[in-house]
């Protein structure tokens, strides 16, 4: 985005803040003021709720950056997006370092739970940590009372904790920190920018795939398959329904499908590429999910927009819908969605013309639609129509060796991005921390395995992984006993069982001969 943007271009933001927040607020705004138009309200809670509703009726916003218990309250009871500021590992440590120089013992007061990181982290260093969580302002007078009781001198939280501590005689550090609060603003523009797309979509009638057939890394049989069903079902228009747990890549392998079915069913001449509109049906209020799908005509409701605006069902027109978390969407919308997709006409709200729509409709779900159906949740007949072709995306845990090429292709990438050279010692050093990797269950799947990759590289890089025995106490998730699998026997015991017949052997652990030598190699590399 270039920096003279006319202020009818630029996006709008609001910041929602108490106390000391709010200052912060107010100095990384001027960074971002050529930008956004950015207003500053220095409410909370409820207050600030009626507030912004009312401000709403005139005026428009495009994302709300908030913080804290208070950005949690603004979130459940606003239509806006509430973008909300984590605070970091750096933030953490940052604060901590602080409340050091006032006190040994210091206490941590965070919104709803306690940091499991920062659990084990006091376990490890043995630091004098007292960590309590709240949800209300009356819980956190009340954890902050008990420290102070027990000794503690030294609190650090967000706004509400820190203004607290103070009232009560303690000296407070505050945890968030400008780059976080940065970063808060990065994200809020990226949203805008992604909606501006989505908007201006209709318009531009394309909106492209990132992804294809190749970006379903693995070597396994169970992705293999995953690809040729995907080839197969590429010849069919047929709605196709995509299941499996979060983070498994479910929405990779729409664009996937997408792509391989208008490689072989080209649009006429002059349309251009076939447009790929997602939308997560539990990720949008509820309020805003019927103008986002169906659009709406001018006067259809307070703040529409001068001439109405197109919905994503006909900007999807010529291409395909991907229809996220479909099992989220409410049952007053499902019966309008069966029409659409029945009658291939849509209405926008507010208005009486119906326009002809044509487009593939892929829907992804991680829970269980036929549950949902037998309780009621869930139309039988959307669900019907939704899976005439069902495509199952495997767990991580399922895939066996994968994890460990997953694993080293996102620790290259993660280490290229840091620029830590891939000496011998560093790979002997990852070789060293597969075993764990393999053992974990992964629960969050290929989205859990990415992210623990990036922390993996850094610690890596900066020499705190000696070998395997560093891990306990810097990836603690990794053993924990209700995440970890069954160890299957190693290639070496499985040949020796065997009787050194490498076919047998391969047979023996359910992989294939190429998968069996690979195993093999790093084994005796150890």
């Amino acid at each position: 985005m270039t920096d003279n943007i006319t202020s009818a271009a630029k996006p709008v933001i609001w910041t929602v803040s108490v106390t000391r927040l709010f200052d912060l607020f107010r100095d990384i705004s001027l960074e971002f003021d050529h930008l956004a138009t950015i207003t500053p309200i220095q409410l909370g809670f409820e207050k600030a709720v009626q507030y912004i509703r009312q401000k709403l009726v005139t005026e428009h916003c495009d994302a709300i950056i908030a913080a804290g218990s208070n950005g949690a309250y603004l979130k459940s009871r606003l239509s806006v997006p509430v973008i909300l500021i984590r605070p970091g590992g750096f933030d953490l440590l940052q604060a901590l370092g602080k409340a050091r120089r006032v006190a040994d013992r210091i206490g941590v007061i965070t919104y709803k739970a306690p940091l499991p990181a920062l659990q084990e982290f006091q376990k490890s260093f043995q630091l004098p940590l007292e960590q309590r969580s709240y949800v209300t302002e009356e819980d956190a007078r009340s954890q902050i009372t008990e420290l102070k009781a027990s000794g503690i001198r030294v609190l650090v939280g967000a706004g509400l904790v820190t203004e607290l501590a103070e009232e009560a005689g303690l000296a407070a550090v505050f945890l968030y920190s400008a780059a976080t609060v940065r970063q808060a603003f990065s994200d809020a523009l990226d949203m805008t920018r992604f909606s501006a797309t989505v908007r201006s979509s209709a318009q531009r009638d394309t909106l492209r795939t990132r992804y294809g057939l190749g970006d379903l890394v693995g070597e396994s049989g169970i992705m293999e398959q995953l690809r040729r069903t995907i080839l197969l079902y590429a010849r069919s228009p047929a709605a196709v329904l995509i299941e499996g747990e979060t983070g498994t890549g479910k929405e990779l392998a729409a664009q996937a499908l997408h792509q391989e079915y208008f490689a072989h069913h080209r649009p006429r001449a002059g349309r251009g590429s076939p447009p790929f509109v997602a939308i997560n049906c539990g990720a949008i209020a509820e309020s805003l999910l019927e103008a986002e799908l169906f659009g709406y005509e001018e006067g259809a409701f307070t703040g529409s927009r001068r001439g109405g605006r197109s919905g994503l069902l006909e900007t999807a027109n010529g291409g395909t819908l991907f229809l996220d978390e479909i099992g989220e969407m409410p049952l007053h919308l499902q019966t309008r969605l069966l029409r659409v997709l029945e009658e291939k006409r849509v209405t926008r709200v507010g208005g009486q013309q119906p326009l002809s729509v044509e487009f593939r409709v892929i829907s992804a779900t991680h829970c269980d639609l036929q549950q949902a159906v037998a309780e009621g949740r869930f139309r039988a007949d959307l669900f019907f129509r939704l899976s005439a072709l069902r495509l199952r995306v495997p767990a991580l845990r399922e895939r066996g060796d994968d994890i460990a090429l997953l694993a080293r292709r996102y620790l290259t990438q993660s280490l290229a991005a840091l620029d830590a050279p891939l000496s011998d010692a560093l790979q002997r050093r990852i070789a060293l921390c597969l075993p764990p990797l393999l053992r974990y269950a992964w629960p969050g799947n290929i989205r859990e395995l990415r992210n623990l990759c990036e922390r993996l590289a850094l610690l890596l890089s900066s020499d705190m992984i000696g070998d395997e025995r560093d891990l306990p106490a810097l990836l603690p998730e990794l053993y924990d006993a209700e995440n970890t699998l069954t160890v299957s026997p190693s290639a070496i015991d499985a040949l020796a069982q065997c009787g050194g017949d490498r076919s047998a052997a391969a047979r023996y652990l359910g992989v294939s001969r190429t998968t069996f030598w690979r195993r093999l190699k790093e084994e005796q590399a150890r």
